[in-house]
């Protein structure tokens, strides 16, 4: 029998439907235990008289709404557009446009999926992947990449798929400089990242050709170039790891038809979306644990959600767990069933860095 998990203490829609609050909760409690979410979201079916900040407001046209779409955006609210398998989210100044099929029960699965903590746009992703009956299944949660839906509006992805990689990359530092390269290089780790800070100039070049250079030496070394694709194209590099931002700017056809391979990071579901659209060579998922190396755009991922992304993209394309990993959570990190793990600072700031990507390393044969 489907069980089911109270929600009443809080109004999860507008204007209050018991039956779709019924769903909600049958669904819900099938869905595992998650940290209950720190935004009560409201979904608005009619849009009320003073919407705020928990509010996500579902139109099917919103040419009738233009006049009010703006006062309510400024308040805070947000303005889903869901007709005929497509749905459209409008909040924070962002546009989250999505194709796939709008079951019967998708309303009652965003909710549900809102409560398990998610932001509204990849809550919106499970719920357009969601089937109406799922929550009989013995694991509901979906993880069949083919009824997820598709961001529509992308550039085409280049004719050439990227080179592959291997499907398990391993520990996987990212360094500084080049002289971390050549030095992690020689302790035996085999997939590197150079993510250096510096700006475009003769001397990132330089560093650039070192780290190319340090993985030729050895014969088995995957270096990947973080951001400067340009540099790293230029000097023949292995590969090269972009953020979501950079698609908008990089000549993927030139990357793709050079051979070199790319990494795309992610940050949920929306953006996994985005990157398995351009056939990357893998797709890195975090942050999984907070970090102090870079500004995150996105709280802490955590392993339970790792574990879902895993299940969904195995076998569909090599990926990379990173953010916040260290010798001590990365048995936990690897359970997940994923392939690789990027580090930073447990190598970096390592008493013993030799003996710190050994260790590293050795965690993968346990």
């Amino acid at each position: 029998m489907t069980e089911t998990l109270r929600l009443q203490a809080r109004e999860l829609f507008w204007p209050p439907a018991d039956g779709l609050t019924a769903t909600t909760e049958r669904i819900r409690a099938r869905l595992g235990d998650w940290p209950p979410t720190h935004a009560p979201w409201r979904i608005c079916l009619t849009p009320p008289d003073a919407p705020n900040g928990g509010d996500l407001i579902v139109v099917t046209d919103a040419a009738p709404h233009l006049a009010n779409i703006a006062r309510w955006m400024l308040n805070g609210a947000g303005v889903l557009e869901a007709a005929q398998g497509r749905a459209t989210l409008h909040l924070g100044g962002e546009r989250y446009a999505l194709e796939g099929e709008l079951a019967e029960d998708w309303i009652p699965a965003l909710a549900a999926f809102l409560d398990c903590g998610f932001d509204p746009h990849d809550a919106l992703v499970l719920a357009l992947a969601w089937r109406d009956g799922d929550e009989a299944r013995e694991d509901a949660w979906p993880v069949d990449f083919s009824r997820f839906p598709r961001v529509p509006g992308l550039p085409d992805a280049p004719a050439q798929p990227f080179a592959p990689c291997p499907e398990r990359l391993g520990i996987y530092p990212v360094l500084p400089t080049a002289d971390w390269v050549e030095r992690v290089l020689d302790y035996g780790a085999r997939t590197v990242q150079l993510r250096s800070k510096q700006p475009k100039s003769p001397e990132l070049m330089r560093e650039i050709e070192r780290c190319v250079a340090a993985g030729r030496k050895h014969a088995d070394a995957r270096v990947f170039i973080n951001d400067h694709w340009r540099e790293a194209l230029a000097a023949g590099a292995y590969g090269v790891h972009l953020g979501q931002e950079d698609l908008r700017d990089a000549d993927l056809g030139a990357l793709a038809a050079s051979g070199v391979r790319l990494g795309l990071s992610t940050h949920g579901y929306y953006e996994m979306l985005i990157a398995v659209h351009f056939r990357p060579s893998y797709v890195a998922l975090g942050a999984v644990f907070p970090t102090t190396t870079k500004v995150m755009p996105t709280a802490p991922q955590g392993l339970a959600r790792l574990a879902r992304y895993v299940k969904l993209l195995d076998g569909v394309v090599p990926l990379v767990a990173i953010g916040g990993i260290d010798g001590a959570v990365l048995p936990r990190v690897l359970a997940t069933g994923v392939g690789s793990a990027a580090v930073v600072r447990a190598v970096t700031e390592a008493a013993d860095p030799a003996v710190a990507v050994a260790a590293l390393q050795n965690a993968f044969t346990q």
